[in-house]
């Protein structure tokens, strides 16, 4: 008897199953790759193969076959289930294999569509898209193949095969029999299967101006049910079929019910079983809607498409060690070897912080916060089952036209995982989860929100300072606890909302107003601004130097476009970087602990003693600390944390604080005995004069916008760092640099600002008291060489200081 075309592609594809080897990567030794896979599901207790696509369409002996896969595949999936349902008996000679239901899921394809690209020429066909999940509707039984009983003669119907609706017998088999309507499913004799259907809609990114977002239901079975959750960006490898759209059929007898159920149920065409009659349903032709049946999902449920975020960011364990290190294992020795030499190079930091958006000029300190927001803390849990959190929130306030934006939209373009929205236009629902009605079978279901979409990843909110007070009330337990309870239409649940929130916000009057705190620069609630890790302040300041270099870089990036950002490390470098370091869980030794105490009590008795505090210090401030001293030690695939990187995160927290805390800022008071006056002047009748001038001046302080004296220490800093690196080129014995060099090489940088000579004198009396702070307060630089003159001092930076 002659092979129907359904009966060879099923022993075309047994026959692929049985013979297709491939090499062990560790042991270089050949093996049966699909023989291994039916051990796995028999053990396992799994009833869906895993095939890659790619051990078809790149096997030259198999390639009719990848074509009827690619052309047909609706057509021949019953084939290809029979073939391994055949497969596995062969393997184990176990009867159960025969009566059980086997299915086929395809991942690996060559190429992936985008949502609005899934017409009508791709029905049946085998392809392959990627989406967000947005809903996703609770699992249910589905009937595959059915077995009825005749009500009038008994007789028993088997496998009767269920199309995309409930399918009962035509006809009686039984030719002394006339039943046609009267049935009874046998429930015990019939196959049922998982069922759930996703709802998903196409990327920001494939929207075209001006349109609407596109959405497709995607229908899941079996051991794929619940593999996609709100949020997930996932591929999905199927094919596309048609359904009978009947919600939308039954609108306008919907419509008639309602306008006609006034003048009795009686009218023609109305009972009791709905509406019947064209007139009562109105003219309309039968509608179809797309469905996508997926046979395989593939999740990127980590932000840095880690295979298990549930294992990155769960409570530490004992076995927590061998799970970082099987994390680890999923990079190649290539990329392992490109992450070593890139750990090995001098400025580390620093070269990783001025690779987030480079297109930016400058803003080191906000860069060096985004950077530690994306490697984040370890997320714990106490035994007592309370959460504590790992990620990081940052908070960029400024002024218009600081690139507060371009932060934002560069995060959000860096991570698979990760949301962008706007605070005026979103709701307290919008960013967290909503309650819907489902239109087909009136069930409620939950949809997600921002902060559910963001989960395991980063929300951008810009323009936070416009939301409302109570969508703002909304987001505290989300950045906190990390969770989102909802009570609404009989749904009482806790859904998960591990997303670190990176926002921007305009100061209330436009612009920053320097001598006012915070708290009365931004619309924000105290909660809200205590949940925040770290704020940054922007001012758009009138400096020279730095407004020239700003101008030199637009315009270098608008004449030469790509060729004008040279960052240290690729987009790519830096995702794989992070991805890497994010396996590390560093642990607090001893003396971190220690010193960490000693930083919270010294920022608690400065927030006591000032008077413009901006918001009080409290103990999220400490566990802030720990957290970026967390997120500092992955920087460095540290295990430990050790007391400079303590130390890094206080100075990055009070910079924070401090520049959102007090202006102006008075520096030292002017000693009695001022200094001999540098070379700058070199006239000795001028120096004269000046002492006389300082003397009438004792006992004042210098006053100075907080901003500008970190401008000066930066300054001084940059210096002081080139000189040291000079030092080390050179063989010298001087151990330093000289006070009057550093005073000289200000002023002369400054000459183009200094119109009379006693400009001069200020700016070496402002130099000296800046000088003064970083030695005795800011513990930054430290005396090598003492002398009783004070300008032949020589000085040096201290070892703590970031080179």
């Amino acid at each position: 008897m002659q092979e129907t075309r359904e009966q060879q592609v099923q022993n075309r594809f047994l026959l692929f199953l049985q013979e297709f080897k491939t090499i062990d990567p560790y042991t270089g030794q050949s093996y049966y790759y699909y023989q291994e896979e039916a051990r796995i599901m028999r053990d396992n207790d799994r009833t869906t193969l895993n095939l890659d696509f790619t051990h078809i369409s790149q096997n030259e002996g198999y390639l009719d076959l990848s074509l009827i896969m690619l052309s047909d595949f609706y057509q021949y999936e019953p084939s290809f289930r029979r073939a391994i349902q055949e497969f596995m008996f062969i393997q184990h000679q176990d009867v159960e294999d025969q009566q059980k239901l086997y299915f086929l899921a395809v991942f690996n394809l060559s190429g992936t569509e985008k949502i609005r690209e899934l017409k009508a020429n791709k029905i049946g066909k085998l392809t392959s898209f990627v989406g967000t999940v947005t809903r996703t509707y609770e699992v249910r039984p589905e009937l595959l193949s059915a077995q009825f009983s005749c009500q009038m003669c008994d007789r028993i119907i088997d496998n009767v095969e269920q199309q995309f609706k409930f399918t009962e017998p035509k006809k009686c088999p039984n030719t002394k029999c006339d039943n046609k309507s009267k049935w009874t499913i046998n429930l015990n004799k019939s196959q049922f299967t998982d069922f759930q259907k996703v709802r998903v809609q196409e990327d920001s990114k494939d929207i075209p101006a001006g349109s609407m977002p596109r959405s497709i239901d995607v229908i899941l079975h079996n051991e794929k049910c619940d593999a996609a959750k709100p949020g997930d960006k996932c591929t999905f490898n199927g094919y596309l079929t048609v359904i009978p759209d009947v919600f939308s059929l039954s609108k306008p007898g919907l419509k008639c019910s309602m306008s006609t159920q006034n003048y009795g149920n009686n009218q023609r065409g109305q009972t009791q079983d709905g509406i019947t009659g064209l007139k009562q349903l109105g003219v309309k032709d039968l509608c179809y809607k797309f469905v996508f049946i997926a046979c395989s999902v593939e999740t990127n449920n980590d932000r840095f498409n880690f295979q298990k975020q549930l294992v990155d960011d769960k409570e530490y364990t004992d076995s927590q060690a061998d799970q970082d290190a099987k994390r680890r294992q999923q990079f190649d020795d290539i990329d392992k070897l490109e992450i070593l030499e890139m750990k090995r190079q001098p400025d580390l930091f620093k070269n990783l912080a001025n690779s987030i958006a480079p297109a930016v000029q400058g803003y080191e300190d906000i860069k060096k916060g985004i950077l530690l927001m994306l490697m984040g803390g370890v997320n714990k849990t106490t035994k007592e089952g309370v959460h504590i959190r790992g990620d990081i929130n940052v908070c960029i306030v400024g002024d218009p036209s600081t690139a507060k934006s371009q932060f934002l939209k560069f995060t959000c373009n860096l991570l698979p995982r990760s949301v962008y929205t706007s605070g005026k236009a979103s709701s307290a629902a919008g960013l967290t989860a909503s309650v819907h009605r489902d239109i087909e079978n009136g069930e409620f279901c939950i949809e997600a929100g921002a902060l559910m979409l963001a989960d395991n990843g980063i929300c951008c909110i810009d323009e936070f300072d416009k939301m409302d007070s109570k969508d703002q009330v909304a987001i505290h337990e989300a950045m906190e606890q990390q969770t989102i309870s909802i009570a609404k239409a009989g749904i009482q649940a806790t859904l998960n909302a591990r997303t670190s929130i990176l926002a921007a916000a305009n100061p209330i009057f436009g612009r920053y107003d320097r001598s006012k705190t915070l708290k009365f620069n931004v619309n924000m609630t105290q909660p809200i601004m205590s949940r925040f890790d770290l704020f940054f302040i922007i001012t758009d300041a009138c400096r020279p130097f730095v407004d020239e270099q700003i101008a030199t870089h637009i315009v270098k990036l608008h004449s030469q476009q790509e060729g004008a950002i040279e960052p240290r490390f690729s987009q790519d470098q830096l995702r794989k970087y992070i991805r890497y370091a994010r396996t590390f869980r560093p642990i607090l030794t001893n003396q971190s602990a220690q010193y960490l105490k000693e930083a919270y009590i010294r920022l608690r008795e400065n927030d006591q003693t000032s008077q413009r505090t901006s918001y009080r210090i409290t103990v999220r401030q400490l566990e802030s600390l720990i957290r970026l001293s967390e997120a500092l030690a992955r920087v460095q695939c540290d295990d430990e944390i050790k007391i400079t990187y303590v130390q890094e995160a206080e100075k990055l927290l009070g910079q924070s604080i401090l520049q959102v805390d007090e202006t102006p800022k008075f520096i030292d008071e002017i000693e009695e005995q001022q200094p001999i006056p540098t070379r700058a002047m070199g006239i000795i009748e001028e120096e004269l004069q000046q002492r006389e001038k300082d003397k009438k001046r004792q006992g004042q302080r210098i006053q100075l916008a907080q901003d500008e004296y970190l401008d000066i220490v930066r300054t001084l800093t940059s210096f002081m760092i080139q000189k040291e690196r000079e030092m080390q080129d050179e063989i010298t014995e001087s151990k330093g640099v000289k006070w009057e060099d550093i005073t000289e090489w200000y002023i002369v940088n400054k000459l183009d600002q200094i119109q009379h000579e006693e400009e001069v004198h200020q700016y070496e009396r402002l130099v000296g008291a800046v000088i003064r702070q970083m030695i005795n307060k800011e513990k930054m630089l430290v005396v090598v060489n003492d002398n009783l003159d004070q300008n032949l001092q020589e000085l040096a930076l201290h070892p703590n200081v970031p080179r």
